[in-house]
């Protein structure tokens, strides 16, 4: 895959984070790399450029990297509500990785951060992107990660045809 015609978004309140990123970037072919050392800031580049993939950290401060994805998603002045979202975290506890999954986060990264790892997410997000979903709750990438070969019906929750029944 060809990298160098990407426009990349890094988000994170650690420089060092920042750098070791770029360099991995760089080092597979992306040209086009901006740099945000928080959310607020990060949300101000999107609004004046335009991002292909934004790659954010969790943990920041003061606004969170979930939080930071809940504006891209959901404020009526996200400048790409659909940009597709790389969390990178050392944070990977199930209750962490559900909230940012429930933010819209459409792939995670794991620290420590690796070539390999960078280039799976990015690969992914541009070769397999996922439909996004919105409902009254939630808007964001399809969080189902596979189909279910054995499934015959209209609906994929069995809460669904209690909604569809219940209007």
């Amino acid at each position: 895959m060809k990298f160098d015609s990407l426009k990349i978004l890094l988000v994170d309140d650690n420089q060092h984070m920042r750098v070791l990123l770029t360099e991995i970037l760089r080092a597979i072919g992306v040209r086009d790399i901006m740099e945000a050392s928080s959310g607020a800031e990060a949300l101000r580049a999107m609004r004046g450029y335009p991002i292909d993939i934004v790659m954010t950290d969790l943990a920041m401060t003061p606004m969170s990297g979930i939080e930071f994805v809940r504006q891209i998603r959901t404020s009526p002045e996200s400048p790409n509500p659909m940009a597709p979202v790389i969390m990178i975290t050392g944070h990977a506890t199930l209750s962490r990785v559900a909230e940012a999954r429930d933010a819209g986060v459409t792939e995670f990264l794991s620290k420590p951060v690796t070539a390999r790892g960078v280039i799976e997410r990015v690969t992914r997000v541009i070769q397999h992107p996922r439909p996004f979903i919105r409902t009254p709750t939630y808007f964001g990438p399809d969080r189902r990660r596979r189909e279910d070969p054995a499934y015959r019906g209209p609906f994929r929750r069995s809460t669904d045809a209690e909604t569809k029944t219940g209007e």
